[in-house]
């Protein structure tokens, strides 16, 4: 599937821990940035995550919250979480599924045949769930412009 910049973003439910689950419809009312990424404890995630947690205050300034999702299971992610100080929300998509439906799976990663992991990515999605920005990176290696990103945000304000 296709993500269509003006449509509306495809709902889903993952696991933030074991115990608890979060929707896209939970997040009705603000701006929400899902960042997509490959996974925890990966140089290129690492400093991507980072560089979204520095801008934390920023994105929260206009109403909106930052999503990490990647395949991890919730375990890793909250041990990532912790170890770099983050403070907004990891989900894991450990079924693939949100991956799929938004078009930003990446198979056979490092060379291993049928590992699908996250493509870096991300779509902002407004207060009405209406999708307003999709980026996809053309490598794992290649960051999203932050300083775009913001103001893409900022014009939802």
């Amino acid at each position: 599937m296709a993500i269509v910049v003006g449509q509306p973003a495809p709902d889903f439910t993952l696991h933030e821990t074991p115990q608890q689950r979060r929707s896209l419809r939970d997040y009705r009312g603000r701006n929400v940035v899902l960042v997509f990424f490959p996974g925890a404890f990966t140089p290129v995630c690492t400093t991507e995550m980072c560089a979204l947690r520095d801008r934390l205050d920023g994105f929260k300034a206009v109403n909106a919250e930052i999503v990490g999702i990647t395949v991890d299971p919730p375990f890793v992610q909250a041990a990532w979480k912790v170890a770099h100080d983050v403070g907004y929300t990891f989900l894991s998509d450990y079924n693939r599924e949100v991956v799929t439906a938004y078009g930003v799976a990446f198979p056979d990663l490092a060379g291993l045949d049928g590992y699908v992991c996250a493509n870096r990515a991300v779509t902002v999605v407004d207060k009405e769930g209406v999708v307003r920005h999709h980026w996809v990176g053309e490598s794992l290696r290649v960051e999203p412009d932050y300083d775009k990103l913001q103001a893409v945000v900022a014009g939802l304000a």
